[in-house]
């Protein structure tokens, strides 16, 4: 059988991401925090939404700093909230802010933010054998274990299929189809 990309949109900066992010596993605190931020912003959105401002997501948040976001008070909020290149939603911008502060007491208790998220897998990838998209579940029984533990520790925009989604970003699942070139790829 021939591999293929999984069923993609045919939008080439979300086939860019595809091939070359989505599902690679990630373990450096500041891009994790980008994913987990990204995912929350994208609630209700498209992920192509997304994806298409996320330079300005970087540019808005000081590169997804969590020390830099922890210290952003009402007068920063307010310029976000006026940056067009950004999804303006209160409480999705007030989100990034009080989960930034969250990551960071994750950070110190865990020694990074990394150890105890990939804790939730054991520290390897979960290998799904999907073979069509559509067979996909929204989350799984990890991604609600997580949901639940962030939200216990005061993160905010992370349901289980937000987590189920990020989980996914970061290589954490690995939900390529089989027939994708990239499933066998990332292992």
């Amino acid at each position: 059988m021939t591999k293929k990309r999984c069923d993609w949109p045919d939008d080439p900066l979300q086939i860019e991401y595809h091939d070359k992010e989505w599902g690679v596993p990630l373990h450096d605190d500041r891009r994790l925090f980008e994913f987990l931020s990204l995912e929350g912003a994208q609630a209700g959105l498209s992920w192509s939404t997304i994806l298409h401002k996320r330079e300005n997501f970087r540019r808005a948040f000081d590169g997804f700093d969590p020390v830099k976001v922890a210290g952003y008070g009402p007068d920063r909020i307010e310029r976000l909230m006026l940056d067009p290149g950004i999804v303006r939603n209160r409480r999705k911008i007030e989100a990034t802010v009080s989960n930034a502060k969250a990551f960071l007491e994750v950070q110190s208790e865990f020694g990074s933010f990394d150890s105890y998220l990939w804790s939730f897998v054991d520290g390897r990838p979960i290998k799904n054998d999907w073979l069509k998209r559509r067979l996909m579940p929204e989350a799984e029984d990890c991604s609600r274990r997580l949901s639940a533990d962030l939200r216990r520790r005061g993160f905010k925009f992370v349901g289980p299929t937000i987590c189920y989604a990020f989980m996914q970003a970061v290589g954490m699942v690995n939900d390529h189809l089989e027939g994708c070139f990239r499933y066998d790829e990332i292992g």
